[in-house]
């Protein structure tokens, strides 16, 4: 028997769990071939989104949005920026809705819920700053005067800019609202039409921000009523590997794991011109010097290795620590981490939570088990992760995929990956557990600490704690990382700046204030205003030619 969609729809949601495409909302059946669902990770048997998606939707959203885009582009920058300050005041007014719908899907704690969906608008401030630090400063093109060209005419050179075309964007289930939109946003902005596929572990929210926008399209009269502009395709790897590879979408803006990120650029090798865009994982080191104040330290190291359950790209990985101070910042850490306040992502105790569930069993498994690897070969658990459930008020037995801290001390760091089906395991090994799993070792140099830091085929962020400016100086000069910081903790950046990383973090794309970038493509141009062009050596002319 079929389940109807209607039966499943979240109370944050207007519609059924649908497709959007071509201006109209395609409900998806609950059952059948292509279903994907996500689940509360506070209530794993509480369906938050179900829905079946059916073959042939992303060539329909393709098509679509190859139609739209000769009127969207060329609506005008002014139109379209109207549009996404109209969405702002959208998502200001429905925060709460996407908060709440965050909170069920993901797993995460309301207070940081609430600050994701608070995002939402402030993206659409950035992306539209037109400050000198702004993102609209780097495209807004220039020109500039030549000289005088041939005939007494004069000569000008321009420069600007223009959009892709149709663009895809790929979700991640960590911030399922506020990374694509990072990317969505400046891609309308710049006159490029989008693809949205969500996670499918937070299909919903991807759900809530596309009816955001297409209610904005309306009421700002957008052509066609938008049709085209925007579309909601849903569904697993598989609607994703087709998306990502259509022979018709210009670009590809993607968050989420290397392997995938991986799949993403093997799939458009023949295609150099298709702007591909990866913010990807991190492995990222925090170095304490012995000067540093290690209550600072640790709290920061603290708080970025586990909030959002470890489950951030920017999340501290492995701290390097010297010599001189490790054993008391190594006792801190694991006095603070085992003492954080673990609950459902609703509750209110006095002091507040820090940590809710992590987004399922699947993710509840890979902590306890990189943790077993790491006690059998050797390596000293400082704090032993376990995984949980919490019972709550009216059940009648423990739920959720909660999982506690782990922290683990290690002899060394290296770049060589983990084989799970080899035989020997490295507890250095260079491999991201996206979960609260923080590894730590000692150093008693400078030169040691940076070279563990770059001990890493990944490059995302990184930080050091030091009084020393010359100390910090040079970490900031040597460490391979796209975000660095001094005494401030890995986790989180201010969209003002670029964001991005190197390595299997990413490919020189930075999102944050230079999404823009990406979302246009610059165009070099020469203008003569002369009535008699020059003739050059060697040619003869003779005007009765044209005549």
């Amino acid at each position: 028997m079929s389940i109807r969609p209607e039966a499943l729809k979240h109370a944050s949601l207007s519609q059924p769990p649908s497709n959007y495409i071509d201006g109209r909302w395609v409900p998806l059946p609950g059952d059948g071939a292509g279903v994907i669902e996500s689940r509360n990770p506070a209530h794993p048997d509480q369906v938050v989104w179900r829905g079946a998606c059916p073959k042939g939707a992303v060539g329909e959203a393709v098509a679509a949005a190859r139609r739209a885009f000769p009127a969207w582009s060329r609506w005008g920058r002014d139109n379209r920026f109207r549009v996404l300050k109209r969405f702002a005041e959208l998502c200001k007014k429905h925060q709460q809705r996407m908060a709440d719908l965050i909170c069920d899907e993901t797993g995460k704690v309301m207070w940081e819920a609430k600050g994701e969906a608070a995002a939402l608008a402030s993206k659409v401030d950035i992306t539209l700053d037109t400050s000198p630090i702004g993102g609209l400063a780097r495209v807004n093109g220039y020109e500039f005067e030549l000289g005088a060209a041939g005939g007494g005419g004069q000569k000008t050179a321009r420069c600007w800019f223009k959009p892709h075309g149709v663009m895809s964007v790929v979700g991640p289930f960590n911030f399922p609202a506020h990374l694509p939109n990072g990317h969505i946003i400046p891609a309308l902005a710049m006159g490029n039409c989008v693809i949205f596929k969500p996670s499918d572990k937070a299909p919903g929210v991807g759900q809530l921000l596309v009816e955001l926008l297409v209610e904005a399209l309306i009421v700002e009269g957008a052509p066609d009523k938008g049709r085209g502009v925007v579309s909601l395709v849903q569904g697993g790897a598989d609607v994703a590997g087709e998306l990502t590879a259509h022979p018709d979408i210009d670009g590809v803006l993607f968050t989420g794991s290397w392997p995938v990120g991986r799949r993403i650029m093997e799939a458009n090798l023949d295609r150099p011109g298709r702007i591909i865009a990866l913010e990807l994982g991190g492995n990222n080191p925090v170095v304490v010097m012995p000067d540093a104040d290690l209550r600072q330290s640790a709290i920061e190291i603290v708080r970025c290795a586990f909030n959002t359950t470890g489950q951030r790209c920017t999340s501290t990985r492995r701290v390097i620590a010297h010599n001189l101070v490790s054993d008391r910042l190594f006792r801190a850490i694991a006095k603070a981490a085992e003492r954080l306040v673990i609950d459902t992502p609703r509750a209110t105790p006095l002091g507040g939570v820090f940590m809710g569930p992590i987004i399922n069993e699947a993710a509840q498994k890979a902590v306890i088990n990189f943790q077993e690897h790491c006690a059998k070969a050797g390596a000293e658990i400082l704090l032993s992760a376990r995984a949980f459930g919490v019972k709550q008020a009216g059940r009648t037995k423990e739920e959720g995929y909660y999982v506690s801290p782990s922290v683990i001390k290690v002899n060394r760091f290296t770049n060589t990956e983990w084989n799970p089906k080899g035989a020997a395991f490295d507890p250095g090994c260079d491999h991201e557990v996206f979960g609260p799993l923080l590894r730590m070792c000692e150093v008693r140099t400078l030169d040691e600490a940076i070279e563990q830091a770059n001990a890493t085929r990944y490059g995302l962020a990184a930080s050091i704690f030091t009084k020393d400016q010359a100390a910090a100086e040079r970490f900031m000069l040597e460490c391979r990382a796209g975000c660095l910081n001094i005494n401030a903790g890995t986790a989180g950046a201010s969209s003002k700046l670029p964001f991005g990383g190197l390595g299997l973090s990413g490919n020189h794309r930075p999102a944050g204030s230079f999404s823009l970038d990406y979302c246009a493509y610059p165009v070099a141009g020469m203008i003569e205003r002369g009535e008699t062009a020059q003739v050059a050596d060697g040619m003869r002319w003779e005007d009765t030619w044209s005549r």
